[in-house]
């Protein structure tokens, strides 16, 4: 048990020794991790890990290196990913095959697997260590601190990491003073709003009540977004270490974590660091001797993504419906069970230890004048990095897609790139060197959000991609009001008309007027940010529009009504592949006179094409093309 501040001083020492003893090899040993998160989990990382140990036993060399699974190290499409200390070897792309061959060539034998080892594309080097990677140059961890380092089920190697330190301090100063660090550090919420963090917690702390909570919202819900759940999964104790001083900060003693059950690693992570953490003293009654009490509680949401608000999430763990809740009052005087409470998403209080344990000027010291520290984004769609990543506030989207995000695959063409998820829009080329910060984002048409970045290329429907995001706003309308509701459903049938080549001017005009009328009167926020991806389209892709609207359209070649399967009988060589594989048997052969010559092609029946996209999988000779 550690029951004083003495003790936690002498066993982190001893963590942190262990830790860097192994981290550096002096120990003698050869330490090998693994990639746990739920991506590479996903593609046999747990197999492979398992086989490192057979092979390891089978060789006889067991004795002389271990196994052990880290969180996630973000660079999701080179996944899964091997790490060998102390030379901080970084193998990617591991197949079950491999393990062997690293075992007896790099384990064994000391030499490194150089077919494993990431090639830049540009310079077609070989990196062995993951800080000489483009994808990791730019970026600086806060709120992945320990992801990809230690093992999140070992609360050990996340005290070697410093867990607890800001906890620490934070209990040798007053509530005021806790509060006071986290005001100058200027951290913001990093689920969307991005509300000033300490200005929500003087309000509680403010609020007069013998009880009052600590939510942490992690009910990530946002299409293409893993940020929270990389968060939980690589580092769980960073987040619980943050609500415990945000509990004392604002006087609570009962803190719930809100996860989404679609999230079943981060939930059976959490779970092992909360029983480890009470196990040791370190959450319970009278913490470290100081007479502070705090313990955690985990509810799990259904999946409904209205949850994400906060005052719905405050339902959703009281059993009621999750649905919002008219504001005033906030939830920071009357929140809970009706008791002041402050909601936190995973990130903001994955970064609260930092500015605890190393001080707010050392978050504040990276950012911009108004965002100040780092954000974590969830980098997909038209890339070729994808994966998370954390960058310092006032990092460029031109940096993030083409220095860290490595550009658009295949050579195509940047076209736009969505940030804040289904609350947010679509910024083009024009602003590929504006600055990532809260404020501007805004001010450009989009918005931060949790998180979320997608990028599209020249091949996305800008349409479509309004219709994508209306179809999940109204998926996910709670209904309880109007606006909403309604105002949701008749934007998606317009955009749907447009995308059948149904659509008419007048449906412009009808658009812009629903979206005013939804954003300035739904309840949540939901509904108030539901039309941002339309606008934006709008605003920058109107061309599109009216394409898909006058000329029946669709310059992307993405809506089906839109277009039309064509061969090419010059490239077509009559192989009959395409005539094969399709489910409806509209295409045929055909005599094709060619300059001198008569030969056979093919030719597509488009009454009845279904426009499924088969024969353009296996044609070999890119004679199909749509039009």
């Amino acid at each position: 048990m550690i029951n004083s501040v003495e003790k936690l001083n002498e066993y982190s020492a001893a963590c942190t020794k262990c830790l860097e003893d192994k981290l550096a090899g002096a120990d003698d040993k050869r330490h090998i991790v693994l990639c746990g998160g739920t991506g590479c989990l996903s593609n046999n990382s747990a197999e492979i890990r398992k086989r490192f140990e057979e092979v390891l036993e089978e060789k006889g060399v067991s004795d002389r290196a271990t196994v052990n699974q880290v969180g996630c190290f973000g660079f999701c499409s080179q996944g899964p990913f091997v790490k060998i200390y102390p030379e901080d070897t970084l193998y990617r792309l591991v197949k079950l095959e491999d393990v062997e061959e690293i075992v007896e060539s790099d384990i064994i034998g000391g030499q490194v697997v150089e077919r494993l080892l990431y090639e830049d594309p540009v310079t077609g080097e070989k990196v062995s260590k993951q800080d000489d990677i483009n994808f990791y140059k730019k970026q600086r961890r806060v709120a992945l601190h320990g992801c990809g380092v230690i093992n999140p089920e070992n609360i050990d190697e996340a005290m070697g990491m410093g867990a607890f330190q800001g906890l620490k301090r934070a209990l040798s100063m007053t509530q005021q003073q806790v509060i006071d660090e986290v005001l100058a550090s200027g951290l913001r919420g990093r689920g969307g709003a991005g509300f000033p963090s300490g200005r929500k917690w003087q309000f509680a702390l403010n609020s007069q009540s013998d009880v009052k909570y600590v939510v942490c919202n992690g009910d990530e819900g946002d299409p293409g977004a893993f940020m929270d759940r990389s968060i939980l999964e690589g580092n769980p104790l960073a987040v619980i270490e943050g609500m415990m001083i945000a509990g004392y900060a604002i006087g609570a003693q009962n803190g719930y974590f809100y996860v989404r059950a679609e999230y079943p690693i981060a939930v059976k992570r959490l779970r092992i660091a909360i029983d480890q953490a009470r196990k040791m003293g370190l959450l319970g009654k009278n913490i470290l001797g100081t007479g502070f009490s705090f313990d955690c509680h985990l509810r799990l949401g259904a999946g409904a993504f209205v949850c994400g608000e906060e005052t719905a999430l405050l339902n959703s763990i009281e059993g009621k419906r999750g649905m919002p809740r008219p504001r005033p009052p906030f939830p920071a005087v009357k929140g809970l069970w009706g008791q002041p409470t402050i909601i936190n998403n995973v990130e903001t209080l994955a970064c609260v230890p930092t500015i605890l344990r190393e001080g707010a000027d050392y978050f504040s010291s990276v950012g911009t004048e108004k965002s100040k520290g780092t954000k974590v984004f969830a980098l997909g769609g038209k890339v070729n990095n994808v994966g998370l990543v954390e960058v310092p506030m006032g990092t460029t989207l031109r940096e993030l897609i083409f220095d860290i995000g490595g550009g658009i695959p295949n050579g195509k063409k940047f076209k736009a790139i969505q940030t804040g998820g289904p609350s947010g829009g679509c910024l083009t080329e024009e602003f590929l060197d504006e600055p990532i910060d809260f404020d501007n984002l805004v001010a450009k048409g989009s918005m931060m959000g949790s998180g979320g970045a997608i990028v599209m290329d020249e091949d996305n429907c800008m349409v479509d991609v309004a219709k994508f995001y209306m179809s999940f706003i109204c998926d996910e309308s709670c209904g309880k009001c109007s606006p909403c509701r309604i105002g949701t459903k008749r934007m998606l049938e317009i955009l749907t008309r447009i995308t059948e080549g149904k659509g008419t001017m007048q449906d412009l005009d009808d658009l812009e007027e629903l979206s005013r009328t939804v954003k300035a009167n739904s309840l949540c926020a939901l509904g108030q940010t539901a039309a941002n991806p339309v606008n934006s389209t709008l605003a920058h892709f109107r061309d599109e529009y009216i394409a898909h609207i006058v000329d029946k359209k669709c310059p992307a070649h993405v809506c089906k009504n839109l277009m039309e399967y064509h061969i090419d009988p010059d490239k077509c060589i009559g192989c009959g592949m395409c005539h094969r594989g399709c489910p409806v048997d509209c295409i045929q052969k055909t005599d094709y006179i060619a300059p001198g010559h008569k030969m056979t092609s093919l030719a597509i029946d488009s009454t009845k094409c279904i426009k499924c996209g088969s024969c353009i999988t296996v044609c070999r000779f890119g004679a199909i093309e749509k039009r």
